[in-house]
C-alpha cells in the first residue's frame, strides 16, 4: 500500500506548527510523537475511552479518531495548553483539591471535555456535566469527585480566575461531549 504524505499547519496551544504527516497518522500520534505533547494519552485507540480528548476549534474531539491531515489549519488545545505561566488552570486546581485525580491516566481527557463544556455552558447542571463527561472513562474515582471538581471549576471561572491559551476561544460548537471526526456533535 502506497501511503501518501501531506503538509499540514496546526495551531497547537497558540503555536503554529508546519509538518509533513502521513495520511495514516492520527492527530494523537502527531501531538505525542512529533510535538512531544504527551499529556494527551492513548487509551483504546478506538474512540471509546476519551483519554485522548483535545479541543479543536472550541469543540472536544477524540484525537485518536481525527487524522492529522483533518486538523490542518485548525486550532487545537491540549492539556498542556491549560496551565499558563506556571499557574494551573482553575479546572486543574479543582481536580487536585477535590481528589478527582487518582491514577491520572484519564485526567487530561476529563479536563479537556470539562473545559469544552464550560466554554459552551459556564454554569452547567450536574446532569449536563455527567453528559459532557460520558465519553470519558475512569476506572478509579467513581466520577463523583470529578463532577464536584467541574462544578467548582465553573465557580472559579465565573469568579474571573480563568486562564490558559484556550480561554476565551469562543463557545464550543454542538454538544460538549467528545466527538468523532466528521460527526456533527
Amino acid at each position: 500500500m502506497d501511503l501518501k504524505e501531506v503538509d499540514v499547519e496546526l495551531f497547537v496551544n497558540g503555536e503554529r506548527h508546519r509538518l509533513r504527516v502521513g495520511t495514516d497518522e492520527s492527530l494523537l500520534e502527531v501531538l505525542r510523537d512529533r510535538l512531544g505533547l504527551t499529556g494527551t494519552k492513548e487509551g483504546c485507540a478506538a474512540g471509546d475511552c476519551g483519554t485522548c480528548t483535545v479541543i479543536m476549534d472550541g469543540r472536544a474531539v477524540l484525537s485518536c479518531l481525527v487524522m492529522a491531515f483533518q486538523a490542518d489549519g485548525h486550532r487545537i488545545t491540549t492539556v498542556e495548553g491549560l496551565a499558563q505561566g506556571g499557574k494551573l488552570h482553575p479546572l486543574q486546581e479543582s481536580f487536585v483539591e477535590h481528589g478527582a485525580v487518582q491514577c491520572g491516566y484519564c485526567t487530561p481527557g476529563m479536563l479537556m471535555s470539562a473545559k469544552a463544556l464550560l466554554d459552551a455552558d459556564p454554569s452547567p447542571s450536574r446532569e449536563t456535566i455527567r453528559e459532557a463527561l460520558s465519553g470519558n472513562l475512569c476506572r478509579c474515582t467513581g466520577y463523583y469527585k470529578i463532577i464536584d471538581a467541574v462544578e467548582d471549576g465553573a465557580r472559579r471561572l465565573a469568579a474571573g480566575t480563568a486562564g490558559g491559551p484556550g480561554a476565551g476561544a469562543g463557545p464550543a460548537a454542538g454538544a460538549p461531549r467528545p466527538g468523532r471526526a466528521g460527526e456533527g456533535r
